[in-house]
């Protein structure tokens, strides 16, 4: 009778090495983006200024649409920047512009409703606002 042969144990494989960990790589921003960063700037210093009464708005500098009570703020690359909110009628707005077209008056208006806070937008746009949320400088 023929002896069965002896199992030898399977020779371990090396490791799997991982890829090196790439790092992000720094690209230079666009135009959208830079003009959007300095929008932000612009708009949490304005709003740093204005009074528990007052909130920001966009006045329309080439036509007299009259002023968009500023919501929110975007960019798309490389070159288009948009405002959006409501209008002096509570209508949903949306100025889409080119940043070589950028003309944008900041405008102190009312607040609509006296018993509320005034609304700050500065804040929302991007991380580090430090002027509280009121963003009349009465962060304690």
């Amino acid at each position: 009778m023929a002896k069965a042969a002896a199992k030898t144990p399977a020779a371990k494989k090396p490791a799997a090495k991982k890829p090196p960990v790439k790092k992000p790589v720094d690209r230079p921003k666009s135009p959208a983006e830079w003009a959007h960063d300095r929008l932000v700037m612009y708009i949490r210093n304005f709003e740093a200024g204005l009074d528990a009464e007052q909130e920001i708005a966009m006045g329309f500098a080439s036509d007299e649409t009259g002023v968009l009570r500023i919501e929110g703020l975007g960019f798309f690359e490389p070159d288009i920047i948009t405002f959006y909110g409501r209008d002096e009628d509570g209508a949903k707005t949306q100025l889409i512009q080119h940043v070589s077209q950028l003309s944008v008056t900041l405008r102190a208006v009312a607040k609509l409703a006296e018993e509320e806070p005034p609304r700050r937008i500065g804040f929302h746009l991007t991380p580090g606002w430090i002027g509280g949320d009121s963003g009349d400088g009465s962060a304690g």
